[in-house]
């Protein structure tokens, strides 16, 4: 499935709901085809932290629902799986951001990652 701008629009506000809730959201970009988020997941009040399938199932569980909603559409929006990826200490949260602030330039969609409107940095630049 194409995202429409719209549903890009939809998804980015759930993906940034969830930010300092059960996640601190890094980075963010939704893309027409797929999405990229860099987080770190929170303690809830017992002090576990949340759990990866929890956070994602929320995030995609939401955002498809109203992508549905939008298009009148019914079914998946997601695939199940997810290609997640913890950083090692050779990759640094840095260049983990630039990477997905570059996606829709790699990908020709602007020119600027800046120029791209479902892009999202957290403005600390990366807790540097």
């Amino acid at each position: 499935m194409t995202l429409s701008p719209e549903s890009r629009t939809l998804t980015l506000r759930h993906c940034l709901h969830d930010n300092g809730r059960t996640i601190h959201l890094h980075a963010a970009v939704i893309m027409p085809d797929h999405t990229h988020l860099l987080f770190t997941a929170l303690r809830d009040a017992e002090g576990w932290t949340f759990a990866l399938p929890e956070i994602l199932r929320a995030i995609k569980g939401a955002s498809a629902r109203s992508v549905n909603k939008l298009t009148g559409r019914t079914g998946p929006v997601w695939q199940d799986e997810s290609f997640d990826h913890v950083l090692r200490g050779d990759e640094t949260l840095r260049e983990t951001i630039d990477y997905i602030r570059q996606n829709p330039v790699r990908k020709g969609l602007v020119e600027k990652p800046e120029d791209y409107q479902w892009l999202w940095v957290e403005e600390c630049g990366a807790g540097s």
